[in-house]
Parts: C-alpha cells; sequence; structure tokens
C-alpha cells in the first residue's frame, strides 16, 4: 500500500513563501503521477498541481500559475510545491495524492493514493 506524508505547512503573511513535502513510501521511477491538491474551509478539494510519471508534464491551476512549482527528488522520494506570493485565498489544507502511470492527475475522486495533509494559513 503507497504512503504519502505531507509536511511543510504553517502560517505565513501574505506574500510569504513556504514549501511543502510529500514523501512517498515506495517509489517506482516512472511509475505515479502526483497531485498536490487543497480543500479550503467549506469548499471541495480543488487541484494545485501536478506532476506526470515521467516528469515530462506539469500543470497548475490558474490561480497559482507563476506562483507554485511542483518538482520531483527521485533520490529523496519527495514531491515538493513550492509555494510563492502566497496570498489568503491560499489557505487550506494541502494534500498530495498519487496515481500510478499517468501523465495527467485523474481530479481527486480519482487518485488511487492520498495523504492526510497539512495545513497553510495565510493571514497577517
Amino acid at each position: 500500500q503507497l504512503q504519502l506524508v505531507e509536511s511543510g505547512g504553517g502560517l505565513v503573511q501574505p506574500g510569504g513563501s513556504l514549501r511543502l513535502s510529500c514523501v512517498v513510501s515506495e517509489f517506482s521511477s516512472d511509475y505515479y503521477a502526483i497531485g498536490w491538491f487543497r480543500q479550503a474551509p467549506g469548499k471541495e478539494h480543488e487541484e494545485v498541481s501536478c506532476i506526470g510519471s515521467s516528469d515530462r508534464s506539469t500543470n497548475y491551476a490558474d490561480s497559482v500559475k507563476g506562483r507554485f512549482t511542483i518538482s520531483r527528488d527521485r533520490a529523496r522520494n519527495t514531491v515538493y510545491l513550492q509555494m510563492n506570493s502566497l496570498e489568503p485565498d491560499d489557505t487550506g489544507v494541502y494534500y498530495c495524492a498519487a496515481e500510478p502511470e499517468a501523465s495527467v492527475c485523474p481530479g481527486w475522486i480519482g487518485m488511487d493514493y492520498r495523504g492526510k495533509g497539512t495545513l497553510v494559513t495565510v493571514s497577517s
């Protein structure tokens, strides 16, 4: 059973930065697309970013383009989400999720494996 553990959340002021990490318990190269999703209070899960299983494709929600960057370190079995110029609307619980052999993430419901999340709060 694949396990994903997120870390790096916290409280940050508007305009600040955070880097989230997602450590994957087993990580066969080229096998998993990894997505970052977030859930704001009272809202549905939203896909923030996704990196395809071969790292050839990355996708971002329009609301985070130019501010967030997804990357993968295969040596550390870790996927990162660098978040810059944070805004209050970025507040929420951030989850990473995995889907085997995919070039794009099939949405929150379609992901086969999900972490438990890390809370990001952007507030002054």
